[in-house]
């Protein structure tokens, strides 16, 4: 017997006598998800098959994110995930925060991009923080976006492709888990480049020479 059903992170999928695989957790007698996807039941087994588009919040992680509107107390994040992320205005404005006197909007508009840390993922739409080093609005640069199924190619093997491309031309790279990538560089040529090698990362679907077909782009008219 084989049911499937769309699910989101804490979401139950079944409760009573089965073995959780891929994705799924067990809490007492119920198995629940903890990624966006697709659930599968087999014989005794379940499993969550994820979809590739959309990333799945976790605590801590470092996302690239595109303010979409505020409220009062706070402001909504497109994070690319199937819920919005939250940034609350008392993150930036402190505990005194005060809505009559505090005007968000001179803070973070609507279209502005931020770096951003995931606070905590209990609840349904995930809580953002911008407190942090390095963290806060992003002033400059390009976007580009790849699956984040595709993060770990760019950051496995502590950063090594990274360090080849930002070598190359010169550009920093900055690599949200939500699978936006922003890069600034100086240099056109190089941030062409470096552009460009993301792209092909993005688009490899096996790792088979990524190394050298990147190695190609950064040795182009050099």
């Amino acid at each position: 017997m084989s049911q499937e059903q769309f699910v989101l992170p804490g979401d139950v999928i079944v409760t009573g006598n089965y073995r959780p695989e891929q994705n799924v957790i067990l809490e007492g007698d119920r198995l629940m998800s903890t990624a966006i996807g697709f659930s599968e039941i087999k014989d005794d087994l379940v499993t969550v098959t994820p979809l590739t588009g959309l990333y799945t919040p976790k605590t801590d992680d470092l996302v690239i994110g595109k303010i979409v509107s505020h409220n009062a107390l706070s402001w909504e994040v497109n994070i690319n995930s199937y819920y919005p992320g939250i940034l609350t205005a008392s993150d930036i404005f402190g505990k005194d925060y005060s809505p009559s006197r505090d005007d968000l909007s001179l803070k973070l508009n609507t279209g502005d991009i931020i770096l951003a840390r995931i606070a905590n993922v209990n609840s349904r739409d995930p809580l953002i923080t911008i407190t942090g080093e390095n963290l806060g609005k992003v002033d400059s640069g390009e976007l580009v976006k790849i699956s984040p199924t595709k993060v770990p190619r760019l950051t496995e093997k502590n950063g090594s492709m990274i360090q080849t491309i930002e070598g190359s031309t010169n550009a920093t790279i900055t690599v949200g888990q939500n699978g936006l990538v922003l890069l600034k560089c100086d240099n056109s040529a190089g941030l062409k480049k470096a552009i460009a090698s993301v792209k092909m990362i993005g688009m490899m679907q096996y790792e088979v020479n990524i190394e050298d077909k990147i190695q190609n782009i950064l040795d182009e008219n050099n």
